[in-house]
């Protein structure tokens, strides 16, 4: 079965932690909205009623609609073998995916604190306190509780990677954009967490999709965006 994502066709977004897993799993996938435009991700949207999604993104698979990322990695992950199949790191697996959906939407929420459909111009003096505090204290705090969920094999769980190690690796990824003085500061007390990064990277599936032009660049009307004046003095 080739799957239909649906999300926003200009940025990496949440759709991107499903994006490098089903990559990673040469899982077969058509980025609708990227060939089809927004208009056509709305309209799509709005058909589904009156079970919608709230939010792209959401995976189609014949009559089943999945939304919300974790959600959808969680159905993948069964499907596809790409968490381990043991109630116990079934479950651990997800609990590390939503953990991940946490500090997603807290990285959001510091170029947005005061209001999310508000332009990060009309906030920055918010922005400002909100990126001290998830610089100084959060992302810390995270990084250290990811850091120990992973285990001896050099996964989250299992001896081989899963959807939660993929989402790491994006997770990395965009923290080193919006924040690369923070994270060079921060990086060489998780090493684990870096080399899983790293060696996610090295994954033929990823390795391909990163040199791809199906690799969408981070930009600031993304989830993960770069203000300098966010990234400390």
């Amino acid at each position: 079965m080739t799957y239909d994502l649906w999300y926003w066709p200009s940025i990496p977004g949440r759709g991107e932690f499903v994006r490098v897993a089903l990559e990673a799993a040469s899982i077969a996938y058509r980025d609708c909205a990227r060939e089809r435009g927004a208009e056509a991700l709305l309209a799509d949207m709005q058909a589904r009623a009156p079970h919608a999604p709230f939010a792209p993104p959401y995976l189609v698979a014949g009559d089943l609609v999945i939304a919300q990322t974790a959600h959808i990695l969680a159905w993948l992950g069964d499907r596809h073998e790409l968490a381990p199949k043991d109630e116990t790191g079934m479950l651990w697996t997800i609990q590390v995916q939503l953990t991940i959906s946490d500090i997603v939407a807290e990285a959001h929420s510091v170029h947005h604190p005061v209001d999310a459909a508000d332009y990060y111009s009309g906030q920055k003096v918010e922005a400002r306190r909100a990126a001290k505090a998830f610089r100084e204290a959060r992302m810390p705090k995270f990084l250290k509780w990811f850091e120990a969920a992973i285990d001896e094999s050099g996964w989250v769980a299992g001896d081989g990677w899963g959807h939660a190690d993929t989402s790491l690796f994006q997770l990395i990824e965009g923290l080193r954009y919006a924040y690369p003085k923070r994270m060079a500061a921060l990086e060489g007390d998780f090493p684990r967490l870096i080399a899983l990064h790293d060696r996610v990277a090295r994954l033929p599936g990823i390795a391909a999709y990163c040199a791809s032009d199906r690799r969408l660049p981070f930009n600031e009307d993304g989830i993960f965006r770069h203000y300098p004046e966010l990234d400390g003095e």
